[in-house]
């Protein structure tokens, strides 16, 4: 009994000196060891980053637009082996390259991969944008004056934007649009320089010949616009270029 007694003090002392053995090399190296655990973790999530950094530049190369990522949030908290590994990014195929997007980040070491981290970003791209100065009504003709080329967040109009001043001046609003706002391509129109039903005179010319006639419009349309016009001699209708207010062309 005194036997077994001693055996069970012996090993509770055993228990409390481990105990505090571990608890004096935790005081000791407890802080570094913390530092250089943190400090590996956040090698790894720029290296992750810069993963994913490299991957949307390049799905956005050649579009001349100022990229960067904006918000970077990595899915709960994966633990990655030590050495050399190779990360592959994929995404949506029909991702653009900008605004909020889920990824997925492949993590190889050597030819197996050992993790596939969710990775949540998004990513800011700005482009020149022909920019209103001023409330635009429907059906007013642009002019320089009521608008400026400025850098815009593509996501505020979805990637259909104008980026040329000169592409957007003498077209008309198709609808209004407020002040400081991007114009997308499809809110305006060319201005019809010929009207539906009035006389035009068309034009049939080669090297050598030239032969004008007397018609009516049957369309609308704008410079370089293909309309129907009738030939008033023949009555016949045919397809012909609007070149200006009073003029239409037909191949010859």
């Amino acid at each position: 009994m005194n036997r077994l007694y001693l055996m069970l003090i012996g090993r509770r002392m055993f228990q409390r000196i481990f105990v505090l053995t571990l608890l004096c090399i935790a005081l000791v190296a407890g802080p570094e060891l913390c530092l250089s655990a943190q400090a590996g973790t956040q090698v790894r999530d720029a290296e992750i980053r810069q993963a994913v950094e490299a991957f949307v530049q390049q799905r956005t190369a050649g579009l001349g637009w100022d990229i960067h990522i904006d918000k970077f949030y990595i899915s709960g908290n994966p633990t990655l082996p030590d050495g050399p590994l190779a990360f592959e990014v994929m995404a949506p195929q029909q991702w653009e390259g900008w605004g909020n997007i889920s990824l997925a980040v492949l993590v190889r070491k050597g030819d197996r991969v050992v993790r596939n981290i969710p990775v949540r970003v998004e990513v800011e791209a700005l482009a020149d944008m022909v920019v209103t100065l001023r409330q635009l009504d429907s059906g007013a003709t642009i002019t320089e004056a009521d608008v400026a080329l400025q850098k815009r967040d593509i996501a505020e109009v979805r990637g259909r934007f104008a980026c040329k001043v000169d592409e957007i001046v003498g077209k008309r609003t198709k609808t209004t649009i407020k002040a400081n706002m991007a114009l997308r391509t499809d809110q305006v129109e060319k201005v019809p320089l010929i009207k539906s039903g009035q006389m035009v005179t068309i034009v049939a010319e080669n090297e050598s010949l030239k032969v004008t006639v007397t018609g009516r419009a049957r369309s609308s349309g704008a410079e370089g616009d293909i309309i129907m016009v009738q030939n008033l001699n023949s009555l016949k209708e045919i397809p012909a270029r609007v070149v200006d207010a009073n003029t239409v062309q037909v191949s010859f």
